[in-house]
C-alpha cells in the first residue's frame, strides 16, 4: 500500500534536501485536513501545534506540515510546543482539535535503516548517497497510515490566537517602526525593543 499523499517536487526543493521526515510531515497535514474535509488554509483560520522541540533533526517534519495544510509559520498559523515528541495538534475554530502522533512502533522500525546510520555521524543529508536516502523515503510511502500515525480528538483543546493588528509606531531612537504590542516606553518616549533594554517579554 502507497500513501497517496506524497510530496510534489517542489515541498523538496523547499525543504532543501531528501529525508523521509519532510515527507512524514507532508503526510500528517494532509491526512489531518481529510479527517475534516478542509482544504489547505489559505488565509488564517487552521493552526498546527506541532510537539517538536530543538536539537534532533526530525524537526525536518513541521516543513511538510506546512507544505500540506498552508498554515504557515509566516502566517502565525504554527507554534511549536517544545515537548520534544514527534506528534502535531492541528486546530480549527469551527471544527475543533485533532492530534497526530507517530506509533513507536514506526519509530524503531524506520531506526533501522541505513540512513540513520549517516546521520548519527552527523552526515547532512544532502550528503548522504541518493540510493539510501530514497530506499528510506520509499519505505515511508509504502507504510500505512495507521502503522504510522496514531489519531486522537482533542476535544478540551483551546486556542484564542493573537489579535492581529496594523498599528504601529516609530521608535524615538532608531526612527524604526514597531508594531504597537512590542512598543515600550522609555523615559516618556515610545521605543523598540532592542532600544529599550528590556528583553522581548518584559
Amino acid at each position: 500500500m502507497m500513501t497517496k499523499h506524497v510530496p510534489p517536487e517542489w515541498a523538496f526543493e523547499f525543504h532543501g534536501h531528501r529525508c523521509p521526515f519532510m515527507p512524514i510531515g507532508y503526510r500528517m497535514g494532509k491526512l489531518a485536513l481529510d479527517y475534516w474535509g478542509l482544504r489547505p488554509e489559505p488565509d488564517h483560520g487552521f493552526f498546527i501545534f506541532p510537539e517538536i522541540g530543538e536539537g534532533h533533526p526530525q524537526a525536518c517534519m513541521m516543513d511538510g506540515l506546512q507544505a500540506s495544510t498552508g498554515a504557515t509559520y509566516g502566517k502565525l498559523l504554527m507554534a511549536k510546543t517544545f515537548y520534544g515528541k514527534l506528534a502535531a495538534t492541528f486546530y480549527h475554530p469551527k471544527v475543533g482539535a485533532v492530534r497526530y502522533a507517530l506509533k513507536p512502533d514506526f519509530i524503531d522500525a524506520m531506526g533501522k535503516f541505513e540512513f540513520f546510520v549517516y546521520r548519527k555521524k552527523g552526515i547532512e543529508p544532502s550528503q548522504i548517497p541518493e540510493a539510501v536516502r530514497d530506499e528510506i523515503i520509499q519505505w515511508v510511502y509504502d507504510q500505512p497510515d495507521d502503522f504510522l500515525f496514531k489519531v486522537e480528538e482533542k476535544p478540551d483543546f483551546k486556542f484564542t490566537p493573537v489579535k492581529g493588528s496594523f498599528n504601529k509606531a516609530k521608535c524615538s531612537l532608531c526612527q524604526e517602526y514597531v508594531f504597537e504590542r512590542y512598543v515600550r516606553i522609555k523615559d516618556g518616549q515610545p521605543v523598540c525593543i532592542p532600544c529599550s533594554g528590556y528583553d522581548s517579554k518584559s
